[in-house]
């Protein structure tokens, strides 16, 4: 299996199993910053008094700001830059929390040359547990001459 950190991969290069990952330690700074770019300050978020009586007893970070570690993955490293994001499934599994440093990670497990779309399995991690799956699409365009 090879593994790519950086780079734009031509999809004719581009095989099954090969993966890129990425890893960002969840502060509180982002949780407001991603609160305010998204518009969402669901208090489990952003309030500690109110996350404190929810189920997680503490804050959560945003569940899309940790999947969101896969379109730097798809538009940086693997395949990088000029793809275009077609799909994503997101199956959240645990709360990630201040503190935690989530680890997204893709995988190649399609490529189809003539429709120039390749197929991903997603999955970000803290401390080796699963917090969100799913799958991505991703789009190819041809190089610039």
């Amino acid at each position: 299996m090879t593994t790519f950190n950086f780079g734009c991969v031509p999809i004719e290069a581009i095989e099954i199993g090969m993966t890129s990952s990425y890893s960002q330690t969840i502060s509180d700074a982002d949780i407001k910053a991603y609160a305010g770019i998204s518009g969402d300050h669901n208090p489990v978020h952003v309030s500690e008094e109110y996350a404190e009586s929810s189920r997680f007893g503490r804050r959560i970070a945003h569940g899309l700001m940790s999947a969101g570690f896969f379109s730097a993955l798809f538009g940086m490293r693997l395949p990088g830059p000029g793809c275009v994001y077609v799909s994503q499934s997101l199956q959240f599994k645990r709360p990630v929390y201040i503190g935690d440093t989530v680890t997204a990670t893709v995988e190649v497990l399609k490529v189809d040359v003539t429709t120039r779309k390749v197929i991903f399995s997603t999955l970000c991690t803290v401390n080796n547990r699963k917090v969100i799956t799913g799958e991505a699409e991703i789009y190819m365009p041809k190089a610039k001459s």
